[in-house]
């Protein structure tokens, strides 16, 4: 599965969720909701881009 960056340098990893925020290992970027937020500079999904 692709990896996505916040532009603060946090990478989301679907391999590894995260779950402190309720997203489980194995949730595909898809499948995370559209309010999640980066969990270090609180910024929303569509600042996220393709690794």
């Amino acid at each position: 599965m692709k990896k996505y960056a916040c532009p603060c340098g946090y990478v989301y990893d679907p391999a590894v969720g995260d779950p402190d925020n309720g997203i489980a290992p194995g949730t595909a970027w898809e499948d995370v909701p559209a309010d999640w937020v980066c969990p270090v500079c609180g910024l929303g999904k569509d600042s996220f881009t393709e690794e």
